[in-house]
């Protein structure tokens, strides 16, 4: 017998008065905090929500999302968190897709409306019986007609419940997979996938009774949710909620909350190194409490992991992993040599493989697609038996991730199998190529893309971020790649961009600058 809450309520039996939350002025010990998901799930149960019926949940970074989550948890349902900028068409499409049976919804703010295209997309779905509006402020009504309050749902509901006990295997949650081939297809992570996630954080970094996270990463990607609040709550840490990640913001808390512990992807590592306005906080504190750095969601730039640490003193400790793996595959230990460009060796209980298209291990060192097995491989994708058993081939998980193992067994990502680009029968990695063009003094962003040749089959292009008055032109950039790469690899486009599409998690969407082609 296993669930997920126990994460919170072990920590609650333990830290009953520690902080277990911060979210600008408020600070919510862990006893508050579980009382809170006690009354969410006696709530839910009044609803008439039983163990294994679906519950969605849409939330930005804020106290609601851990309390909602584990309240959910304790019930025995199934949480279904979903991407905060959905529209109500995509909100409809999850909703009926996961069978979600109730749907809690952020009201959003003035930017971001997300109560009103929940509700739309709610009332859509059909079987969707309760939709929950998660106010700002718990006593405030809704203008939503016929919606139910968060308030509404935890009024006069008791502080206690008795955690329903739900097997190993049962599903805790369905996390939605980015959909970059076709609809997104819900990953079924299990109460044990999910458990033994949170507790790989003894073998990744040395916790301590005053470890703060800052947690920007969206909660309802598995990074910061698994990474970061579960096992943060595991080791009866506190974590500090950014809703929305803003360098000066991120440098504001962590001077504050002497946060030890920040997770990004690689954007938000370039968007910390960029940041103009950094010598107005007190860095030397920041040193002094910042022990560890981690960074995930895509392959980090040698140069930023560079100047990051001779900037702000640590090292950024990169790991790899897939919403499929909940999310930890591999990663840098804290007791091994940790390689910069590498995301380290497998997890604990965890294998890796590097294959052909034949399924057999490539030789040390060649690039092929990374498979994996082990306890953090999900159940399979909810409804979709065809993809499911297309992704477990052989008996193991095929991530479309293509890496290379080095002479010690740490892995390297080299891209993604779709990204491949083909050049007149040439295999062409574009973060091979991103990295290079970094690498020029006038540029801090690159995202490379492969376009339609008539000669070649595809060609390669660039899309660059400039630093700040660079002034080196397209021609300058393409004549200096042709000096730095293979002739069939560097780029025969570049565009210069202010900015480059990002998705909600940070990552660069090639997909959208695919659609510009």
């Amino acid at each position: 017998m296993l669930n997920l809450a126990t994460l919170l309520e072990s920590s609650t039996r333990e830290l009953p008065n520690h902080i277990a939350v911060i979210y600008n002025e408020t600070r919510l010990p862990y006893a508050a905090v579980n009382a809170a998901a006690n009354q969410v799930a006696n709530g839910l149960v009044g609803l008439g929500i039983k163990p294994g019926d679906k519950v969605a949940l849409s939330c930005l970074n804020l106290p609601y999302f851990p309390i909602i989550y584990y309240g959910i948890l304790k019930a025995g349902a199934v949480v279904v968190p979903l991407n905060v900028l959905l529209k109500p068409r995509e909100i409809t499409y999850h909703l009926m897709d996961s069978d979600a049976k109730a749907y809690f919804c952020f009201e959003g703010t003035k930017q971001l409306a997300m109560g009103k295209m929940g509700w739309e997309g709610f009332r859509e779905a059909g079987a969707c019986d309760h939709f929950i509006i998660i106010t700002a402020d718990p006593a405030t009504l809704t203008t939503i007609d016929g919606a139910k309050t968060l308030g509404d749902l935890m009024l006069n509901q008791p502080r206690t419940f008795s955690t329903v006990q739900t097997n190993s295997d049962d599903t805790a949650i369905i996390m939605y997979t980015s959909g970059t081939t076709g609809q997104p297809k819900g990953a079924e992570l299990s109460h044990l996938n999910m458990v033994f996630n949170a507790r790989l954080s003894d073998t990744m970094y040395e916790a301590r009774p005053d470890d703060v996270h800052l947690i920007t990463l969206p909660l309802f990607h598995s990074f910061g949710q698994s990474l970061q609040m579960n096992a943060g709550f595991y080791n009866g840490a506190t974590i500090t909620l950014l809703p929305r990640f803003d360098p000066d913001a991120a440098l504001s808390i962590m001077q504050r909350d002497n946060v030890t512990f920040f997770a990004g992807v690689p954007t938000m590592y370039w968007a910390l190194l960029n940041y103009p306005e950094t010598d107005k906080f007190d860095l030397d504190k920041i040193y002094k409490t910042l022990r560890y750095s981690v960074s995930g969601g895509s392959a980090m730039s040698m140069e930023v992991m560079k100047a990051f640490d001779e900037k702000f003193h640590v090292k950024i400790l990169e790991g790899y992993g897939l919403s499929e793996t909940s999310p930890a595959a591999s990663f840098n230990r804290i007791n091994r040599e940790s390689k910069p460009g590498s995301v380290g060796l497998p997890v604990w209980g965890v294998e890796i493989r590097i294959v052909n298209e034949k399924d057999e291990n490539v030789p040390q060192g060649e690039p092929g697609e990374i498979v994996v097995c082990g306890h953090n491989v999900m159940k399979g994708y909810y409804k979709k038996p065809a993809a499911t058993k297309d992704a477990f081939r052989n008996g193991w998980f095929h991530t479309g991730d293509i890496g290379r193992f080095d002479e010690d067994g740490y892995i390297y990502i080299v891209d993604r199998v779709k990204d491949i680009i083909i050049r007149g029968g040439f295999n062409v990695y574009p973060r091979e190529i991103e990295e290079i063009l970094v690498s020029h003094p006038d540029i801090s962003l690159a995202a490379v893309i492969g376009i339609p040749d008539n000669h070649y089959g595809e060609e390669i292009k660039a899309f660059v971020v400039r630093n700040k008055e660079a002034k080196a032109t397209t021609e300058e950039i393409k004549s200096w790649a042709k000096e730095n790469m293979a002739a069939y690899k560097y780029p025969r486009e570049i565009v210069f961009r202010e900015a480059l599409p990002m998705s909600a998690t940070g990552k660069i969407l090639k997909k959208e600058l695919r659609k510009e082609v």
